[in-house]
């Protein structure tokens, strides 16, 4: 029988509004939130998992927490990828118009200091290559980018947070961290630039042999803001397939879509399904869920005080 490799995406909800706050949480190990998502991630116990929200630094050493406390919930991640995030990072143009340069809306993603709200690919078994993406162009992909000032096209990367492709034996992992899509003006800057960042990912699934897309689209296909039909393309895009993870669901009133989908708490939206696990076609499924817990189960509230973000897995037979 093949093996069976668990692969998982969680907002983590561990990046903080400061440099070095997650790292002081973490090794403090007394702050509630940072306590729940580890109680989540290994309530999972995924072989292979994308964090999203993990604050990144130079010398790795919020890395080094987060994968030490990981270790004393039995989980041992030696395989790790934490590469600079465009969150953050000054682009020296005042994108947003609002007369500075220096806000969070200004970074190359946003973001209100170099690594803010980065991204982490964890694993048990080693990884192959590894492709950055991160610093391709809007400009080089999509004509959208003329929502920005003219100064901003030979600077701004399509990827708000990062972009990257990592071989893992014969799989091909694909991460996704789409901007969000609203909190701007009626140019749609941050609607077109999730779309484009979607239409990307879907691109590299396409050219991958065994792709598996994970991460945050930051789109759900039929309630809420955003390019819904740029989220639909992925999902349906044929070297993919949906394995519609479930978990208890939230529901959001007037929501058409299934609440048993659903990955976000979010209060102004509603619940929504916006992370996603997409296995390639050619790949055998043989479970998925969502960690969102009926509100009597045991775990619940651990689940909700890790934050708004709820874990989605899958488990996939290996070629």
């Amino acid at each position: 029988m093949a093996e069976t490799l668990r692969i998982a995406t969680f907002h983590s909800g561990l990046g903080r509004r400061g440099p070095g706050l997650m790292l002081r949480d973490l090794a403090a190990a007394r702050d509630p939130q940072a306590e729940a998502a580890l109680d989540v991630i290994a309530q999972a116990a995924p072989n292979v998992v994308l964090l999203l929200d993990i604050d990144w630094d130079l010398d790795g050493a919020g890395l080094a927490a987060l994968t030490d406390r990981l270790a004393e919930h039995g989980l041992d991640y030696p395989h790790r990828v934490a590469l600079k995030p465009n969150s953050g990072i000054p682009s020296g143009i005042d994108i947003d118009g609002d007369g500075t340069d220096d806000r969070a809306r200004d970074a190359l993603g946003y973001g209100r200091f170099t690594g803010d709200s980065g991204l982490t690919l964890l694993s048990d078994r080693p990884f192959g290559r590894i492709t950055d993406h991160s610093g391709t162009l809007w400009s080089a992909r999509s004509d959208a980018v003329a929502v920005l000032p003219e100064a901003a096209h030979a600077v701004v990367p399509l990827a708000t947070t990062a972009q990257w492709v990592v071989e893992l034996g014969d799989l091909t992992l694909i991460t996704l961290s789409a901007g969000t899509p609203v909190f701007d003006g009626p140019e749609d800057r941050n609607g077109k630039r999730t779309a484009d960042e979607l239409a990307f990912v879907a691109e590299l699934a396409g050219a991958a042999p065994h792709p598996v897309v994970l991460g945050r689209g930051n789109v759900d296909p039929v309630d809420g803001d955003g390019p819904r039909a740029a989220m639909r393309a992925l999902l349906d895009h044929p070297a993919l397939q949906d394995p519609v993870p479930r978990g208890a669901g939230g529901g959001g009133a007037g929501h058409a879509g299934d609440p048993e989908l659903d990955t976000v708490a979010w209060e102004g939206p509603g619940p929504l399904r916006v992370d996603y696990v997409l296995p390639g076609a050619s790949l055998d499924i043989r479970a998925s869920g969502v960690l969102w817990p009926a509100p009597e189960d045991s775990f619940a509230d651990t689940v909700a005080a890790a934050g708004t973000g709820r874990l989605v897995w899958v488990d996939i037979a290996l070629p």
